[in-house]
């Protein structure tokens, strides 16, 4: 079976927990990517931002996206699976936490990203179907 290592985009960059929510938005759209994984000052993985947290919780909310820290968005504990996972514990994960996007960790270094594209594309088709209908479904 496939692993997690074998189909995810190695070379994940970070956003500083303490860096502003106007950097990760820079970054996203350098990188063209829709989230970032927030490390703290101790290299370990805090949470996820994605572009609709900054619109939801940041600009919708009022807040200056130059004034608030990417890590004011960590929402408790991060959602990963581990490097040599395989693409059905991957899909497992996801459902479970209706995420479209996982952060790879090998030991307790972050070492890529794993996407629901990139499960789709190493999975049998019916396992895809399975994987889109859990997370489009409330």
């Amino acid at each position: 079976m496939t692993t997690a290592r074998e189909i995810m985009t190695a070379g994940t960059e970070c956003i500083g927990a303490e860096e502003t929510v106007l950097l990760a938005a820079q970054k996203m759209a350098t990188l063209g990517v829709g989230a970032l994984p927030i490390c703290g000052t101790d290299n370990k993985l805090k949470g996820m931002l994605t572009d609709r947290d900054i619109v939801v919780k940041v600009l919708g909310a009022g807040k200056d996206p130059a004034q608030t820290k990417a890590g004011e968005l960590a929402q408790g504990e991060a959602v990963t699976i581990g490097a040599d996972d395989d693409a059905s514990e991957i899909l497992r994960t996801m459902a479970e936490h209706k995420v479209r996007r996982l952060p790879v960790i090998d030991g307790h270094d972050l070492v890529g990203m794993v996407a629901q594209a990139d499960v789709a594309r190493a999975l049998p088709d019916p396992q895809v179907g399975d994987l889109l209908e859990a997370l489009s479904t409330d």
